[in-house]
């Protein structure tokens, strides 16, 4: 019921002066206080992870959400409106605010300085409820540059991350939904021995496994020293040439006698 009839003569205003004023009061209850910016609107909506059943659901660097399907359906949200994924470290949640420009946008390179940063850029016709996007992995793009606006770059660490989706337009946050809860990633885990002796059956197996070792080797040597002696037995030896033997011959000079002048 209008009851801009009973206010306006109270304060001495003419029935549409009345108007003009419950309108103006409507549109500052949905201002921030400090600020000439209308608040987002706010969307009952938690981000959840993935089905368990999906593969890579939790990685060393990424996770896999849920599609927030029929969640931007009100009359504040256009088509044209870009629906961001807000990706944040969980003590960064106090501290996050929603940028006003897209120059503001933070990129991963910033995450961090600021904890936080934006990414999987998208539009509500994609999460209709028969939408294009079948998965939403976060950290899946290794092939972008951190520094560029919207990139789905590999999370750095192993968290505890917590996310939600921003509704943006050309005049700054539009509607936005709950945080999610902490997720974390999993941790690669070097290898250890197993603590404790050894139970009888594993004994047993190692000297076995040890024994069969020790026989092959030896199979192995024998092998190799009957081919090696095979082949320096068919190899022909060559021995010192035996010295020749040297005749000497003694020349014999023949000496003519002369013969003795005749008288």
């Amino acid at each position: 019921m209008d009851n801009s009839w009973r206010l306006g003569p109270a304060i001495g205003l003419s029935a549409g002066q009345s108007q003009l004023l419950v309108s103006l009061l409507l549109l500052l209850t949905r201002v921030q206080p400090g600020t000439d910016v209308a608040a987002p609107e706010h969307i009952s909506y938690v981000p959840q992870l993935s089905n368990d059943t999906l593969a890579g659901r939790l990685t060393l660097s990424t996770f896999t959400l849920e599609q927030p399907l029929g969640q931007f359906s009100s009359h504040n949200i256009s088509d044209l409106d870009t629906i961001w994924l807000v990706v944040a470290l969980s003590n960064a949640t106090q501290s996050f605010t929603a940028p006003r420009t897209n120059q503001d946008i933070p990129a991963p390179a910033n995450f961090s300085q600021r904890g936080y940063y934006l990414t999987l850029r998208a539009n509500r016709a994609l999460y209709q409820a028969r939408g294009q996007l079948h998965v939403l992995r976060v950290g899946n793009d290794t092939h972008c540059q951190p520094t560029k606006i919207g990139c789905n770059h590999p999370l750095p660490g192993p968290g505890p991350y917590r996310v939600k989706f921003l509704v943006m337009n050309d005049e700054g946050p539009v509607a936005e939904t709950k945080w999610s809860s902490d997720t974390r990633l999993q941790q690669a885990q070097a290898l250890r021995a197993v603590p404790g002796p050894q139970s009888p059956g594993t004994v047993v197996i190692i000297a076995i496994l040890s024994i069969l070792l020790a026989v092959l080797l030896t199979v192995l040597l024998a092998v190799l020293i009957y081919t090696c002696f095979n082949s320096c037995r068919s190899t022909s030896l060559s021995g010192p040439e035996e010295a020749g033997s040297v005749r000497r011959y003694t020349t014999h000079l023949a000496f003519s006698t002369p013969a003795e002048g005749a008288s």
